[in-house]
């Protein structure tokens, strides 16, 4: 319940009603511990910490508890080599596809477009598609190990795609369609792909785009593409030719098919994630199908408290590793609805008329979507009926005190999850429980299983704020970077603390709560200060004069530059927005957090999955040409990183 709508910072501002906690998935987790002999205390805490103490027996329990169905030989739960090196379940065998897809009845996937046409996918129908499919692509020679990739949208498709190339023990990659030609290359060309699944175009924002020009420049860069097969009915944009042969859908899915999975290997490839790829080539980062099975059921069924039934509308693109998340539900028995194009057109509110139409349980937003809710003066429980919603979950960055009390005072009496993770685990590594209260602005706990600590430049743990690490192995972390000889997995997660998992935020653990303070690539060092983005975009960011900042440190020889970008809301004048932000962080935070330079700019540059565009941004100013800080195909607005790139190279004119 509801303690205080304008409770502040760090103050309960929810409380969860004890009565319910048994029928939650922490409580009917501890429920089945006890039925196994298993005495871990009362309350979370109690089982988390029982979780990092005796991982091999949290595993084995969870796994029996999910429903995970195990073949292979009988052994121990992980190995004792040291991170990254550890396997798990060693010897057994098991079917990513096949936990999602067996046991359930009734709706599997709710599609709806951009102009609001409405689908429903039953399970029956779901396994239908997958079977055929799989037969087909199992006739054109694709076996264990080749590549499947797909260019769609968020689609039935899509999800059938997936299901049916891990069904044989294929291996999965996919990329929305709004990415570029160059930044579909740079990931794919990766994995010399067998067969690709694509759309020939795509709705976004009221618009047909058509793609076909993009595509050509793709399959001629994709020479081991032997087959393609062509998603065409969520546009108008007619098929082209491809020089290798090509099918439509309907013809892959039409011939019926027994529904067959192929047992492989705990650690076998299941899919390629791709990181940003704004700092280099993208990282392929391999999942096996057992690792992610357990964190995505891990983080489903016990910190999203999602049950057989339930609707779970995750807002994301198939490009970011949500919509595996969005994916995996039905491992819960839930029903996923698919948001195809622009969620947010043609205004915010749809994303919540979505969630009382289709009487949404668990609903997962970025923060910056509960930002912008919050500058639009939504009232969603006022303007809809939230009736069937039970959590709002939130993550891509920190959601600010303000976002909390947005939440609770206009949205309702339901449980907010803030919640921190990542790409490279499929999953997260702090987040919430139902069972306890919730503060403002702080995450609630650690997730079962993640032994994560703060650590300090010494390599010594910190209750203050430190680097995010994690001492303990997880059975989520990749299993490798695709053609990586191990150095640059070893760089991106080892180099800093041998042995311990650095994940490059800062991250603080308080008795209210957790703090994540931004990425500590991108910290702010002036004059041996060290400041915290994070910091200051929740100041700056609750201004109503902002619609979103951009704050970086710039080391320049012996000079330090930190100048605060700002895209200034909606009939605002820079003037005023100027002395605005001045006056706040004065008085809420410091003098010493006042920026060199406040620079006014048409936008904020993301990627594509809404990350905040610091680093490359901070190389430009630095000197770096465009072209190497950022492929342009991956980033949300190519023309706004012109922008930042020809301030960067007036500013560097004017001091010369």
């Amino acid at each position: 319940m509801i303690t205080d709508v304008h409770a502040a910072d760090g103050e309960v501002i929810w409380e969860p009603d004890l009565a319910l906690g048994a029928e939650t998935g922490v409580g009917r987790f501890a429920s089945f511990l006890e039925g196994q002999g298993i005495e871990v205390g009362q309350g979370y805490d109690e089982l988390w910490q029982w979780s990092v103490d005796e991982p091999e027996r949290f595993w084995a329990q969870f796994a029996r508890f999910a429903g995970v169905e195990f073949g292979g030989t009988v052994g121990p739960v992980c190995t004792g080599d040291a991170m990254p090196h550890t396997r798990w379940f060693p010897g057994r065998t098991l079917n990513f596809a096949r936990h999602l897809l067996q046991g359930h009845e009734g709706t599997a996937l709710i599609g709806i477009a951009e102009d609001g046409t409405r689908e429903e996918t039953t399970w029956d129908a779901l396994r239908r598609e997958v079977a055929s499919l799989a037969a087909h692509l199992r006739a054109r020679g694709v076996g264990h190990g080749d590549r499947v990739v797909a260019i769609l949208p968020n689609v039935a498709e899509a999800v059938v795609g997936l299901l049916a190339t891990v069904s044989i023990g294929a291996v999965w990659s996919v990329c929305a369609p709004e990415f570029g030609a160059g930044a579909i290359v740079s990931r794919f060309a990766q994995l010399d792909p067998k067969i690709v699944i694509a759309t020939p175009g795509y709705k976004l924002g009221g618009k047909n785009r058509d793609r076909r020009g993009e595509l050509g420049e793709i399959f001629a860069q994709l020479p081991t593409v032997e087959h393609v097969i062509w998603v065409g009915r969520h546009t108008s944009i007619p098929s082209m030719p491809t020089g290798v042969p090509a099918v439509d859908w309907a013809q892959a899915v039409g011939e019926p098919a027994e529904l067959v999975f192929e047992d492989v290997e705990f650690s076998h490839p299941l899919w390629v994630l791709f990181s940003s790829g704004t700092t280099g080539i993208p990282k392929g980062i391999v999942h096996g199908h057992g690792g992610a099975l357990l964190e995505e059921m891990k983080m489903l069924l016990i910190h999203s408290d999602l049950r057989p039934g339930d609707r779970y509308l995750n807002v994301a693109s198939t490009s970011w590793v949500l919509w595996n998340a969005l994916v995996s539900a039905l491992g819960a028995g839930a029903t996923a609805v698919l948001v195809d194009g622009n969620p947010t057109f043609p205004s915010i509110d749809r994303v919540w008329q979505i969630a009382a139409d289709e009487r949404v349980a668990v609903l997962g937003v970025g923060a910056g979507f509960v930002h912008s809710c919050a500058k639009a003066d939504l009232v969603p429980m006022r303007d809809h009926d939230l009736g069937a919603l039970k959590s709002l979950q939130v993550t891509g960055s920190p959601l600010s005190a303000d976002g909390y009390r947005w939440v609770y005072g206009n949205v309702g009496d339901i449980w907010l999850s803030s919640m921190s993770g990542g790409t490279d685990i499929a999953s997260i590594f702090v987040g919430g429980s139902p069972t306890l209260p919730v503060h403002v602005g702080y995450i609630q706990a650690p997730a079962l299983g993640v032994r994560v600590e703060s650590w300090d430049e010494a390599g010594d743990p910190t209750l203050g704020k430190g680097e995010l690490v994690v001492t303990g192995a997880m059975p989520s972390m990749p299993l490798s970077f695709w053609g990586d000889d191990g150095s640059r997995y070893h760089e991106s997660y080892f180099a800093m603390y041998p042995g311990v998992w650095r994940h490059g935020d800062y991250i603080e653990f308080t008795s209210r709560g957790i703090l994540i303070h931004g990425r500590s690539d991108s910290t702010l060092n002036r004059n041996g200060l060290r400041l915290g983005s994070a910091d200051i975009y929740a100041v700056v960011e609750s201004l109503p004069e902002v619609a979103e900042a951009l704050v970086v440190g710039v080391e320049l020889g012996e000079d330090y530059y930190m100048p605060l970008f700002v895209h200034v809301a909606e009939g605002i004048k820079p003037e005023s927005a100027h002395a605005a932000i001045t006056k706040s962080i004065r008085e809420n935070l410091s003098v010493r957090y006042l920026p060199d330079e406040i620079v006014f700019m048409p936008g904020i540059p993301h990627t594509r999955t809404g990350k905040k565009l610091e680093v490359p941004v901070k190389r430009l100013l630095q000197g770096a040409q465009l072209e190497t800080v950022a492929d342009l195909g991956s980033v949300d607005d190519p023309v706004l990183m012109e922008a930042y790139a020809r301030f960067a190279q007036e500013r560097q004119t004017v001091s010369l």
